[in-house]
């Protein structure tokens, strides 16, 4: 089933005077609920990426943890179809590991040599750590990437469950990469409520070649607006791309249970690297630490277009990647939802397109 809206009168920003950047709603794409591909539910994406005309697609589903290629081709800023093409196991993998991993894969980038980079937020209520890892196209474990000192505990008093690794992508000029954490450490804070505090989660760089953490910074969650309903009231990182150098477009995600299929808050913030943001690698602790966090300001929100997407739903945006570019030379982006596998009740497969209109282009 598809269902396309074009909008040309919707764009918010909150831009710098300089380097305005705004964010344009073009269309949305829903898949219908259980389709099968290669006699798997394609559900649970996670995480999408962009490689030779061709995206990857991260299915998060810890029994047979897999990345669907397919085809999405657009035409005056509308998707047209979703094609897919292959779906590549990953389960296997990791068998030059002592112990059985447990893979909740969340976030994927293809690096210059088609390798897939992958990031599991494993499971920290059952003691098995999250991962950081390179397979080849067909799924074969290549090498493994260490985290720094401050992420490297498993412990249940250092990682919070379901937040861990949620958002991945490369560098702006493919030396390395970048890893996000969903929720703040539990040296660093609390989870985001409805209190206005500090709420950082920390963005590490690593450098592609040596394998290791070289910088990382301190991103700061908004507190919860709407009024708590449910049992399950939560805000943190779910994708990131950067766009610029040291400018990112950064997804946060507020779920609420007692919303029903209306519980997703979904906003890209862009946010910057600055002169003076402080390095937090060598910082086991935000809590009681002085730092300099990552600029931020709101480029999108989508509470403004929801009247314009099915029945009126935002889903769970978990993944980002840019898209394909526009007659007018503009570049878009492409978000992804996770629809959990409809385990939570009703839920979309939901692809939305955007037009990224960047004022710092000359």
């Amino acid at each position: 089933m598809r269902f396309i809206f074009f909008v040309f009168s919707v764009a918010c920003f909150i831009g710098c005077e300089n380097n305005q950047i705004r964010l344009r709603f073009l269309d949305e794409y829903v898949i219908k609920d259980s389709v099968s591909f290669q006699n798997k539910i394609v559900g649970g994406v996670s995480g999408i990426d962009k490689y030779k005309n061709m995206y990857y697609l991260v299915i998060d589903d810890s029994q047979e943890p897999r990345v669907v290629a397919c085809s999405i081709p657009t035409k005056n800023g509308e998707i047209e179809k979703v094609i897919f093409n292959k779906t590549i196991f990953i389960n296997d993998s990791l068998s030059h590991t002592n112990s059985k991993e447990l893979l909740d894969l969340e976030a994927i980038f293809i690096d210059a040599d088609g390798n897939l980079n992958l990031a599991s937020e494993g499971s920290i209520r059952k003691n098995k750590r999250p991962l950081l890892f390179v397979s080849d196209s067909t799924g074969s474990f290549i090498r493994e990437f260490k985290y720094p000192e401050n992420l490297a505990s498993i412990k249940k008093e250092s990682f919070r469950h379901n937040g861990v690794f949620e958002g991945s992508c490369r560098s702006f000029d493919s030396k390395g990469f970048w890893i996000s954490l969903e929720s703040p450490l539990k040296a660093d804070g609390e989870e985001a409520s409805h209190k206005q505090e500090k709420y950082p989660v920390r963005i590490t760089y690593f450098n592609s070649d040596s394998g290791k953490a070289e910088k990382q910074y301190a991103y700061e969650l908004e507190h919860l607006e709407n009024p708590i309903k449910g049992n399950l009231n939560l805000n943190g990182v779910t994708a990131l791309i950067e766009y610029r150098k040291n400018e990112f477009f950064i997804i946060e995600r507020i779920y609420q249970s007692g919303y029903g299929s209306y519980g997703n808050t979904i906003r890209i913030f862009k946010a910057t690297v600055s002169h003076n943001t402080t390095n937090t690698l060598k910082l086991p602790s935000l809590k009681e630490a002085s730092y300099v966090p990552l600029k931020k300001e709101l480029l999108f929100d989508f509470e403004l277009i929801k009247k314009e997407l099915t029945e009126g739903i935002i889903d769970n945006i978990e993944g980002v990647c840019l898209g394909d570019t526009l007659t007018n030379g503009n570049k878009t982006l492409l978000l992804v939802s996770d629809d959990n596998f409809q385990l939570y009740g009703k839920q979309l497969n939901q692809f939305i397109l955007m037009e990224i209109i960047d004022g710092g282009i000359k």
